[in-house]
């Protein structure tokens, strides 16, 4: 049956793979630039259903190479992010899998530099939407840069290059209207995900808590392909690349995340370079995913699908590293922004698989840097050039800032049989490509182990706490109530029946829709074995380090008390911010102290947990300050600890805080301000 559009001119079908193909029934033709007609919009192409992605895929490049150069100078995704330098430890070799410098030896360091990042908005947006975040890390190793371009989730949306132009045209500002910014929750977007079933797993991990992270500090990195390590004898090992906060995970509530946008649209950007600026440097575990072709094959997914992950119960995760990032930049313009990481920049020991997103990434990271930097002498900017000896025979260029000596610009030459340089030369200790047969007809077509769209999807969802569900759930509500095109809901709530009865059941509830037929899927879905590693809440640690404590005083406040508390804090690791009406001298018990922050400008959404030290007179007096009953209204809201003195118990009766574990005396506090309260949720606010 036609798709009910107003010409009834597409026709839809199932491709190779499980993909949604949709087919011209009558009307315009999808063709090049240059009128070429094209057959097949959904997959580059390649040998074999499961082979490498062919450079001759004129289509492909056209489409990449024009999405590309879409905008300038601006990053067209990952526009608005924070960076900072730092080093990668190896902590435990792996010179058996893998002849990469950076792991031949205990203890060897090698500079870094990180950048974090949100996907969809624009380099003015805001840092706390829901959004993916990348995580990108720059090793400047002794035989060149390698670049691990990732994200701090470890699927994708799609699972061939060819759709990245359409996935981005979706998610990002309707081209009519231009807007919404830095939003998913728009007709466009949803509509691309309910044609496009294999970006289920990926919005399950979207609308996740993943996707609204406390901090960058605090986030999961992975390097979402599968990669292969290479031995010094040639030995290949598949391998899956993961960072692990050492401060631990944690995620903000949705309220929260709103709210911070309108409170500090800088939040991230600030607090990663307040906590290295103050010495806290951020900390992550590099861990890896190592496994071989006969795992891979007995696996009910394929392990070169970037929309599928392996579970840590089926491939331990085995750290050999770790990253410590201690300085901030000097110029965000010179660094940040110049910066170029590219998934084609690797080292001797790390090598590519057939993943056809990966094989579009490595042509379409390059490209674009000739728009956004200007000059194919992008590498010569002083963030981008490697820190290792580099010689080559390419020449000028915009921008060229190497003063080359010598007529040696080409080889095979016989110069230095007249005394001159002949310049450098190849050598066998340089980077090899893993040899592999590569047999197979020459098509556009998509692996039949791509199809299983749902079984993962199940999985992740099923990993969570019943909490961590039901704020799913409701993202979920929240996205599609902005859509306006009713059919565009359904659909989307069609394929939730094969993710989760009970989730497409809330979700259709929370829309007030009836619940549609389930979507038929290519491959039935099948039951995987939860993970908790897949849950923030199941693998919370419990930290003050990295986080931080508002405390709100006022005249009369006792000022050994609140050196106390600050004192605490601090010894149990956490910083402490004071908070008080005005941030001059206030007179207190026993002397006089300034705030750092004034009330209205410092709402309880840029703490971690709050204190209230206020003498009865002055917590009356605050009843009828609206900064301050939101002050407290929002942390009890936000499912934070309060500590509070006796005298602030009428601001909490008026803010409507009623008692739990996580509200407590001041001394209870410190420990109380380790942990979020999800048991609290059900009293603040309706979840779907």
């Amino acid at each position: 049956m036609a798709d009910k559009t107003a010409n009834r001119t597409v026709r839809p079908t199932t491709g190779h793979g499980g993909e949604m193909q949709q087919v011209a029934g009558g009307g315009p033709v999808l063709t090049t630039n240059f009128g070429v007609p094209i057959s097949d919009n959904e997959n580059s192409l390649r040998v074999g259903a499961r082979g490498p992605t062919l450079l001759e895929d004129f289509v492909l490049r056209e489409k990449i190479f024009h999405f590309d150069h879409e905008r300038i100078p601006e990053r067209i995704v990952h526009a608005r992010g924070v960076a900072a330098h730092g080093y990668f430890e190896c902590t435990d070799p792996i010179p058996d899998l893998s002849r990469a410098s950076l792991f031949a030896s205990k203890g060897k360091r090698t500079p870094v530099f990180a950048r974090f990042s949100t996907v969809a908005g624009g380099a003015g947006s805001v840092d706390t939407p829901r959004d993916v975040r990348g995580f990108a890390v720059k090793f400047y190793t002794d035989e060149g840069n390698w670049d691990l371009v990732g994200n701090n989730i470890p699927v994708f949306f799609i699972q061939d290059a060819i759709k990245f132009p359409d996935l981005v045209h979706a998610v990002k500002m309707e081209a009519d209207r231009g807007f919404p910014q830095a939003a998913t929750a728009h007709d466009t977007f949803w509509d691309f995900v309910s044609m496009m079933p294999e970006s289920l797993h990926m919005i399950m991990w979207a609308m996740s808590d993943r996707a609204i992270p406390r901090s960058p500090r605090m986030m999961e990195g992975f390097g979402v392909h599968t990669f292969k390590l290479v031995s010094a004898d040639g030995n290949e090992t598949f391998v899956k690349f993961h960072w692990r906060p050492r401060l631990g995970m944690q995620s903000l509530v949705w309220d929260e995340s709103a709210k911070l946008q309108g409170a500090d649209n800088d939040f991230h950007r600030r607090d990663v370079w307040e906590a290295i600026a103050a010495g806290e440097y951020p900390e992550w575990d590099f861990a890896i995913q190592a496994f071989d072709a006969r795992l891979a094959d007995s696996l009910p997914y394929d392990v070169l699908d970037a929309t599928k992950l392996i579970p840590e119960e089926v491939v331990p995760l085995r750290v050999i590293g770790r990253m410590v990032l201690d300085r901030n930049v000097d110029n965000h313009f010179a660094e940040n922004e110049q910066a170029a990481f590219l998934p084609s920049n690797v080292v001797p020991g790390i090598d590519f698989t057939d993943d056809p997103l990966l094989q579009g990434r490595l042509f379409s990271y390059l490209d674009t840097q000739k728009s956004r930097l200007g000059t194919t002498n992008f590498h010569q900017i002083p963030i981008n050039a490697p820190r290792c000896p580099f010689a080559n025979l390419q020449r000028d260029g915009m921008m060229q800032t190497h003063v080359p000596k010598g007529r040696a610009n080409y080889e095979p030459n016989s110069l230095a049989e007249a005394g001159e340089d002949p310049g450098p030369r190849a050598a066998p200790t340089g980077f090899v490509s893993v040899r592999q047969p590569v047999d197979g007809l020459k098509l556009r077509i998509r692996s039949e182990t791509f199809g299983d769209h749902y079984s993962q999807a199940r999985l992740f969802f099923r990993s969570q706490t019943r909490n961590e569900q039901a704020h799913m759930a409701s993202a979920l509500v929240f996205e599609l109530s902005k859509v306006s095109l009713e059919h565009v809901r359904s659909r989307v709530v069609s394929h939730l029946r094969n993710v989760d009865e009970d989730l497409a059941k809330r979700v259709a509830a929370g829309l007030a829709i009836d619940l549609p037929k389930a979507e038929k899927p290519f491959k039935a879905p099948i039951d995987l074995d939860p993970s908790d590693a897949l849950s923030i809440q199941k693998k919370w640690k419990a930290t003050l380090r990295g986080r931080k404590v508002g405390i709100l005083f006022a005249e009369g406040s006792d000022k050994a008390e609140l050196e106390g508390l600050m004192q605490a804090v601090k010894a149990a690791g956490g910083t402490p911010f004071t908070v008080a009406p005005k941030v001059g001298g206030i007179k207190l018990k026993g002397g006089e102290m300034k705030a750092d922050g004034q009330l209205a400008g410092s709402p309880s959404v840029l703490f971690d947990a709050v204190a209230l030290v206020l003498t009865e007179p002055a917590a009356k007096k605050l009843t009828r300050d609206g900064a301050a009953v939101g002050f407290v209204l929002d942390a009890f809201g936000h499912l934070k600890a309060i500590g509070h003195t006796p005298g602030a118990q009428v601001l909490l009766d008026r803010a409507g805080v009623e008692p739990d574990e996580g509200v407590t005396d001041l001394a209870g506090l410190p420990k109380a301000a380790m942990y979020r309260y999800w048991a609290r949720e059900p009293k603040v606010r309706d979840l779907a």
